[in-house]
């Protein structure tokens, strides 16, 4: 059995990647080599993070740095927004996948304490 299907967040982290992806192609040439990529590279450290806790005994520090990378995600998704580099319908969808992670994290970090 795979993470992803062991895994809801893995999953939930791995949709909002997929999704990240798909927009990101519609930024314009300004946006899209710049915070674009940035978006995808800091989407694809969350995934990252998600993996090592799920792999360790101790997983509350890292739960709280993956808490932490989906806000910095969220950050720039709403700034392309303001940029109009996202319509307003992408926004309300791809906000939708970070909120399901954001509150698959705060669960997961809420079974340990």
């Amino acid at each position: 059995m795979s993470l992803t299907q062991e895994l809801p967040i893995y999953k939930a982290t791995y949709d909002l990647l997929l999704a990240i992806f798909n927009f990101t192609k519609e930024f314009t040439k300004e946006y899209k080599y710049t915070v674009g990529e940035q978006l995808k590279l800091e989407t694809m450290k969350l995934l990252t993070l998600i993996y090592r806790a799920n792999a360790r005994r101790d997983k509350l520090e890292i739960i709280r740095t993956a808490q932490e990378q989906i806000e910095i995600i969220r950050l720039y998704i709403r700034v392309m927004k303001d940029m109009k580099q996202i319509s307003l319908k992408k926004f309300v969808g791809v906000n939708q996948k970070v909120e399901n992670v954001s509150k698959q994290l705060t669960g997961w970090k809420n079974s340990f304490i």
